[in-house]
């Protein structure tokens, strides 16, 4: 399995949001499709025929659990993952 499979799995399955590596949840991001851009210390991620922004900080090394659920809705919503 690949490693973006694997994190898309570990975000979908909801049990280790704390255990996000923040360089791969963006990592993520770009494989679905979105573009990255960074100002100051937030990563700020958009894709076309997406209305929300996804706005990450680096935890340490890990990503805020908030925005992991973020990213989690997102992904459901709009059901991203399917066809990559």
């Amino acid at each position: 399995m690949a490693k973006h499979e694997n994190v898309l799995l570990k975000i979908l399955r909801g049990t280790a949001d704390a255990n996000i590596a923040f360089a791969d949840l963006c990592g993520l991001l770009r494989h679905l499709g979105f573009t990255e851009r960074t100002r100051g210390s937030n990563h700020i991620f958009t894709r076309a025929g997406i209305e929300e922004r996804i706005t990450l900080q680096r935890d340490q090394n890990k990503a805020e659990v908030y925005q992991v659920r973020q990213v989690r809705a997102i992904i459901l919503k709009y059901k991203l993952g399917e066809e990559e």
